[in-house]
């Protein structure tokens, strides 16, 4: 058996969590607060390899002898970061961007080893295909509340998976933590 080494999740989550507790990764949460504006003409990539690199850092402050797990997630269509809506509306917008369309789900990922105080951040990269959707089906999963706090304003391990039609990559990614992306990355900083 492979051994997982307990990790702190700084993450408020629920998704995480819930990846962690599916594959049987021991781990605590520690959300931190940090800001999560995006810099001017900041790249999707470098923006979430940015914002977990931020959140591990802030979370090894007050768990200094821990390793801490931080991720960030947003999706891109085209040249448009869609972060998580500001309101229905917005919500409505990016829905309707990524109707019937191809777009990338990224994943940005740290591990900070208090242990040997190195740090490491990467990059999942999945894509995702809606299904064509309607005026009445994007108002209805509006309604349901259900985009309002996620990235790109759906969630695949939810509702919004009746509109995903092809995805191309790592599911994980999607839901918010990249698995297996993570494991190799704690194994290379264990060596």
């Amino acid at each position: 058996m492979i051994e997982l080494p307990k990790i702190i999740l700084a993450s408020a989550s629920p998704r995480r969590a819930e990846l962690l507790r599916t594959v049987d990764w021991p781990y605590e949460t520690f959300p931190v607060d940090i800001d999560e504006t995006r810099r001017a003409a900041e790249k999707a990539i470098d923006y979430v390899q940015r914002l977990a690199r931020e959140k591990a850092n802030a979370a090894a402050t007050f768990r200094p002898e821990s390793m801490i797990v931080a991720a960030d997630t947003t999706v891109a269509v085209d040249e448009h970061i869609l972060e998580k809506p500001t309101d229905e509306s917005d919500a409505k917008r990016m829905l309707h961007l990524l109707n019937n369309r191809w777009h990338k789900v990224l994943t940005g990922v740290a591990v900070l080893d208090a242990e040997t105080r190195k740090t490491i951040v990467a990059c999942e990269e999945t894509e995702v295909k809606f299904a064509r959707m309607n005026d009445e089906e994007v108002s209805w999963y509006v309604a349901t509340g259900e985009p309002m706090d996620k990235a790109g304003a759906y969630a695949i391990q939810g509702l919004g998976v009746r509109f995903v039609k092809e995805i191309r990559g790592d599911y994980s990614n999607v839901v918010g933590l990249p698995v297996r992306l993570l494991y190799e990355l704690i194994s290379s900083l264990r060596g």
